[in-house]
């Protein structure tokens, strides 16, 4: 007995693993972007690839803002608890390989036969009527074991797939945490960029009332006429609007970071401060290096190794479930005497188990298997092909930008020049007021151009920087 049971182990460790171990799909990968000639990568080169990437804008309240998230957000908890949940299927595949033990008490009272007559039973009770001929009481206390051998590596690639499965939610877990961190630098950033658009209209609007005063000065003394009053008090007005207006959209920006940190928006306030934010210099990394460092990514590829090992279960089924089964106990027809030597029981054999019909259920679920093998492969393949055209896009946007925002600052400092000069030719009473105020106008819509520009290039940073995976590393995925 005990030979054959050490040779039932040796099969069982060493029988191969049925179904096809993991490769790699094979992908297309470009030797480098193509948006990304000329671009000057940051040095050093490896400056993201490890710590909290949302430093390189050298803000102290962005980072404290993004710390918040990562401990409170509540969608965070979520899929946090998501991933814990991953991880005890994991713990739960693996406790397959172990025997399992289970023990049972009872007690049991059973008839047979008829007649009138009345019985006493052994412990007293008093039994009348038709089961009255035959009455017995039995009492159990069983210790059952059963172990199945993984002779076809079914429990293998069981724990395969969990474990892939595992990972995958690790990694959907980090990838969502990358998109909030992204989601709350843009909205910090854009908040930043509207404090600085409403410390220009209240700079222009203090200009625009000492124009007024300038203006109805020249008025009551008989220099202008009325309208060049009614001109200098529209354009007042109508720049405070805008101030004004900037406030619910700022508002509105307080309050997503306020959920994304997880408090309600009414106790978070963000005080307008100086200065804005400057552009980082963002190391670009390879397209090969895209897939080690893309949390979505990885997950993709996870699901297919989990894909990919449950083929291997499915044609488990197909072959014969080998197990060990033993018991042993004690049963007696009297309680006094029930754990009593004379009583006890045990049995011990090997179980195989094989199902000969099944009407074609298995061959079904290997063909669902093989097709979900499929699907996540193509998905896998989607990802990538996705991931490399977000870094492209917003490579070539931030290019555009840059190009463009070189551009604008050439049109707004001749706004400004010309502004000065129609200013000075106003007050020596060669131009009418009309000329100052559509130069006013000119200048103030260059310099708010200026500012979006430059929000469009903060944001831009950021979704490339979480286009090109932040400081994540495939490397962060740890097995259960």
């Amino acid at each position: 007995m005990r030979g054959a049971g050490t040779l039932l182990l040796a099969l069982s460790l060493g029988a191969c693993a049925l179904g096809p171990d993991y490769q790699r799909p094979a992908l297309v990968t470009p030797a480098q972007f193509k948006q990304a000639q000329g671009w000057s990568a940051a040095l050093p080169a490896d400056e993201l690839a490890r710590g909290p990437w949302w430093q390189l804008y050298g803000d102290v309240e962005l980072n404290a803002l993004v710390g918040r998230l990562n401990l409170s957000n509540q969608n965070l908890a979520a899929a946090e608890a998501q991933y814990r949940q991953a991880r005890a299927l994991v713990r739960g595949a693996r406790a397959s390989f172990y025997p399992s033990l289970s023990s049972s008490a009872g007690v049991t009272r059973a008839g047979q036969g008829g007649g009138d007559s009345t019985l006493r039973t052994s412990d007293g009770f008093s039994v009348g009527g038709s089961n009255a001929a035959s009455i017995s009481k039995s009492y159990d206390l069983t210790l059952n074991a059963a172990w199945e051998l993984d002779i076809w590596g079914k429990l293998r690639r069981s724990l395969e797939s969990s474990q892939a499965d595992y990972q995958a939610s690790a990694a959907d877990l980090a990838a969502l945490k990358l998109s909030l961190q992204a989601e709350l630098a843009q909205s910090y950033l854009q908040l930043r960029v509207l404090d600085d658009q409403r410390r220009l209209l209240d700079a222009t609007v203090q200009a625009y009332a000492r124009s007024l005063r300038l203006t109805e000065n020249q008025y009551n003394a008989g220099i202008v006429p009325k309208s060049d009053v009614t001109q200098a008090l529209t354009q007042l007005r109508s720049t405070e609007a805008q101030a004004i207006d900037l406030s619910w959209q700022r508002a509105q920006l307080e309050h997503a970071i306020a959920v994304l940190v997880g408090v309600p928006p009414s106790e978070l306030s963000i005080a307008a401060r100086e200065p804005l934010p400057g552009l980082p210099s963002i190391p670009l990394a390879l397209p090969s290096q895209l897939l080690e460092r893309r949390p979505d990514i990885a997950a993709a590829e996870r699901r297919v190794m989990a894909a990919n090992a449950r083929i291997g279960v499915a044609e488990a089924a197909w072959y014969p479930d080998l197990s060990i089964s033993a018991s042993g106990g004690y049963r007696g027809s009297s309680f006094a005497d029930w754990v009593n030597l004379p009583n006890r029981f045990w049995s011990l054999g090997p179980d195989l188990a094989l199902s000969l019909f099944d009407g074609g259920a298995r061959r079904a679920e290997l063909e669902r298997s093989e097709a979900l093998y499929d699907q996540t492969v193509a998905q896998y393949r989607q990802s990538v092909l996705d991931g490399f055209r977000e870094v492209e896009d917003y490579l070539v946007q931030l290019r555009v930008l840059e190009a463009e925002s070189l551009i604008q600052d050439q049109a707004l400092a001749a706004a400004r020049e010309s502004l000065r000069l129609v200013q000075n030719q106003y007050q020596a009473g060669i131009l009418d007021y009309n000329a100052v105020v559509n130069v006013q106008a000119t200048a103030l819509a260059n310099e708010r151009t200026s500012l979006n520009l430059l929000g469009s290039r903060l944001t831009a940073s950021v979704q490339l920087i979480a286009a090109l995976g932040g400081g994540w590393q495939i490397k962060d995925l740890v097995e259960e």
